[in-house]
């Protein structure tokens, strides 16, 4: 089982790859496609927002599928973004190719957990689950520092070449190594899987992923031009920094998978605090260069490690509709992306300077925080009440 999480993995990789490497070539795409630094920022917002109807529309018609034929399909939808916005002409085109491979994002992280799940014993779900995303933190510890030099050295648009060719080789890995299974069985009809969405601790789980992720990416997507223009690193420190944020989300993603396993409730909690603080700080000591590299590393820590936890969580309190919750809070995930990054934008058109998206995601990450401890006294309500 360990080649097929392996290959479950690989996608993940070239999925995480294609959501991030644009950080840190923000300032090259702005130039090439003549348009702004927060317009360029929207290229990742679009994409997030895009994983929405992916996760919402294109996952319910392939719960029936078996999972391995779905994740196949999905990784072809991925495959032709990425070839569209490597050869974009123009900005539009290069919109219209974020969206496209966008569609693959929620359905292959939603099937690909549940699936992941199956394969494992019951007390090893959470750290299957963290296998899985250990594509998308591999590919900030290696793919967007190594996609930001490519970039600075090569292009962008070589970059976006170099994600289509690993998108074949995860196709090829999917079908050789990932054994065919029946779809989940124990699924309820496809309307009560959406009412089931609406439950308070599954929509909590929504909802809180939302935030947090909103306003650890809202910081993310702006940090190349915050370490160049602020900090004052030069543009060829950017791909070593962006290897401590990726240093960070790895050693995070391994911790949360274990924290979660053991109590996935607590782990989100104590993250959800941690969050906030280390955003502020990461604001605060932006023009000194020696801290802002450690916030960028406690940053990636800190924010992964509620992603094991998070969906955990949401699989946990979703019983008959797992695959579509589970793809629903990756399009939370990435619908909290896209409102962290316009948040960030605004903040920085209307002139409060590249420190601005720390403010917007720290206040994000707050409201998380209160979902999440909202929904710890109404469940223990709840449980007293039983009793």
């Amino acid at each position: 089982m360990r080649l097929a999480l392996l290959a479950l993995s690989i996608g993940g990789f070239g999925i995480g790859l294609t959501e991030f490497v644009i950080a840190g070539l923000l300032t090259e795409v702005a130039g090439d496609l003549g348009v702004g630094i927060s317009v360029a920022g929207h290229l990742v917002g679009a994409y997030a927002l895009a994983v929405v109807p992916g996760a919402l529309i294109i996952t319910p018609f392939l719960m029936q599928r078996p999972p391995k034929y779905a994740l196949v399909l999905l990784l072809a939808f991925f495959v032709l973004g990425n070839i569209l916005s490597a050869w974009a002409p123009n900005y539009e085109i290069m919109f219209t190719g974020r969206i496209i491979a966008a569609l693959a994002h929620g359905g292959y992280f939603g099937i690909g957990a549940v699936l992941a799940s199956s394969l494992v014993p019951k007390n090893k779900r959470a750290s299957a689950v963290a296998a899985l995303f250990a594509g998308l933190t591999i590919a900030n510890v290696l793919g967007v520092p190594a996609g930001a030099f490519v970039g600075q050295q090569l292009g962008w648009r070589m970059v976006f070449w170099t994600i289509s060719v690993i998108g074949v080789l995860a196709l090829a890995g999917l079908i050789a190594l990932v054994p065919k299974t029946r779809p989940e069985q124990d699924q309820l009809p496809i309307a009560q899987q959406f009412r089931a969405l609406g439950r308070p601790q599954v929509l909590v789980s929504l909802l809180t992923t939302a935030m947090v992720f909103g306003g650890m990416f809202g910081v993310f997507t702006y940090i190349e031009p915050l370490l160049r223009d602020v900090t004052g690193y030069p543009a060829g420190a950017i791909p070593w920094l962006l290897v401590l944020f990726g240093a960070g989300l790895f050693l995070g993603n391994v911790v949360g998978g274990r924290a979660a396993d053991k109590n996935a409730d607590n782990a989100v909690l104590t993250l959800s605090i941690l969050l906030p603080i280390v955003i502020s700080i990461l604001g605060a000591v932006a023009g000194m260069p020696i801290p802002m590299g450690v916030m960028l590393f406690l940053l990636g820590l800190v924010g992964f490690a509620t992603v094991p936890g998070l969906q955990a969580r949401v699989l946990r309190h979703a019983k008959g509709a797992a695959t579509l919750a589970s793809a629903t809070n990756i399009a939370a995930f990435n619908l909290g992306n896209t409102v962290g990054v316009s948040l960030a934008g605004a903040a920085i058109a209307a002139g409060y300077g590249l420190r601005s998206p720390a403010i917007t995601g720290a206040g994000l990450t707050v409201i998380g925080l209160i979902l999440i401890v909202a929904a710890r006294i109404a469940a223990g309500r709840k449980d007293t009440k039983e009793t």
